[in-house]
């Protein structure tokens, strides 16, 4: 798995990176932090990501997921739906924690200034925003937030599910009533710490999926 820490496209969340890896790697799975580009103009973070997705099919990964929060969230799902991706750049699966899925809202705009700037048309704020790529090809997602989350509101995840539902993606949604934003593995933040039990079963469950050929 490639982990993605948040930051508004503006720096590197330290807690949302290597803690992250060390929670996967005692599930048995292999995961890195990939640091994308910062401060940079959309697609260039999406290239650089898709490079590395190319960098680890090509040393032997069958199976690449993504794990994302708050921008890198954003940037999970771009990967994960965006066209244009190369068969070695394929996602498999993505989970996305308070995520940034829309540029089309007014949150969270500094993030936005970054990626496409003050002066963006429609039609770059439409690209951008995750529920606008959905296909009934897309992959798995599990989604986690907050309901109190005041820097990218519970509506970014919303808007993601609705299109993903509407277009028969599987995914799985959990909203918890309490907690800030940028909780990371969330240890001591009441229900919301149970998103990691919830994602580890999930992730299990897209295991067994593909090797058996069918959706449980």
């Amino acid at each position: 798995m490639i982990v993605l820490p948040g930051g508004g496209y503006a720096t590197h969340v330290a807690h949302e990176g290597e803690p992250i890896v060390s929670w996967l790697n005692g599930l048995g799975v292999r995961a890195s932090v990939f640091r994308y580009p910062l401060l940079v103009r959309h697609p260039e973070p999406l290239h650089a990501l898709r490079a590395e997705i190319r960098r680890l099919r090509d040393g032997g990964a069958e199976r690449i997921g993504l794990i994302g929060f708050s921008a890198g969230g954003h940037l999970a799902g771009l990967a994960a739906l965006a066209p244009g991706a190369d068969p070695g750049e394929r996602v498999d699966f993505a989970v996305l924690g308070y995520a940034i899925t829309s540029m089309e809202t007014e949150t969270y705009r500094p993030a936005r200034l970054i990626l496409v700037g003050e002066h963006a048309t429609p039609e770059v704020r439409r690209a951008t925003s995750l529920d606008a790529l959905v296909t009934r090809s897309s992959p798995p997602f599990f989604l986690w937030h907050t309901a109190e989350d005041v820097y990218v509101p519970p509506e970014h995840t919303y808007r993601l599910a609705r299109s993903l539902a509407g277009h028969g993606v599987p995914h799985t949604l959990h909203v918890f009533a309490d907690g800030p934003h940028s909780l990371g593995l969330a240890q001591g933040s009441g229900d919301a710490a149970a998103w990691t039990t919830l994602a580890a079963s999930w992730m299990a469950e897209q295991t067994q999926v593909r090797s058996t050929g069918k959706r449980l």
